[in-house]
């Protein structure tokens, strides 16, 4: 029993970490506003620093859960212990 509630938690976290990727997609899509400005603003270091760090945000916000995924389903099976 214990392990079909596992699989159960398994199963809502991997596809919570699947929306969360299609929502990033979305967000990379909305980033192009931003490669569009820094185009427009001539490449100045302040349009390459703004696009810089909202790429870096989305690539951390997709990165970080899938890191935090891994570690909840090790702590989750009950082999490793």
């Amino acid at each position: 029993m214990t392990q079909r509630r596992l699989s159960i938690i398994r199963w809502f976290l991997r596809s919570a970490a699947v929306l969360l990727a299609l929502n990033e997609i979305r967000g990379l899509i909305l980033a192009a506003p931003v490669f569009y400005a820094m185009y427009q603003a001539g490449g100045s270091l302040m349009a390459i620093w703004l696009g810089v760090s909202s790429l870096l945000g989305i690539a951390l916000s997709v990165i970080l859960p899938v890191f935090v995924l891994k570690k909840v389903e090790q702590r989750l099976d009950p082999e490793a212990s």
